[in-house]
């Protein structure tokens, strides 16, 4: 009964009273900021995103280069976003997991010549070491929109 005494003198007290009044300010002072500033700024882009660019990028500059190709766009998803594991019997030694390409799209000028899409397929299933029912080449027409077959 006496402890149940002084924790009702405490919570009556001027000083609780503030302490509670100044967290409460400051909660409601913190959610106000995270909801007003766009927290994306800060974040570093995923690595995941960025392998996905880099190979992207050199994709379209090897592709780029075989001739009859013209000009390229290249499509590019990923099946994960990768991954750490630990290494065997050890707890602090990780290994980098890439993620893996699920799939490639190419769009270029040459995309109607059979032998300038046998040419890019195979560039592109061995540079990424990937089958060819994951690539797909089509024509980019004059007015560069893709053309469906």
């Amino acid at each position: 009964m006496l402890k149940k005494k002084k924790f009702n003198e405490l919570i009556r007290s001027k000083r609780f009273l503030r302490i509670a009044v100044i967290i409460g300010l400051s909660s409601i002072l913190l959610i106000f900021l995270t909801s007003h500033l766009d927290l994306k700024l800060f974040e570093k882009q995923p690595e995941a995103e960025a392998y996905s660019e880099q190979l992207k990028s050199r994709l379209l500059e090897i592709v780029s280069q075989i001739d009859g190709v013209g000009e390229v766009k290249v499509f590019l998803t990923m099946d994960n976003s990768g991954e750490n594991v630990y290494l065997s019997n050890s707890d602090t030694k990780t290994k980098s997991i890439e993620p893996t390409v699920r799939g490639v799209v190419i769009v270029c000028s040459g995309g109607d010549n059979p032998v300038v899409v046998d040419r890019v397929l195979g560039a592109v299933t061995r540079s990424l070491s990937i089958s060819s029912d994951r690539v797909y080449i089509t024509k980019l027409d004059d007015q560069n929109t893709v053309v469906t077959e």
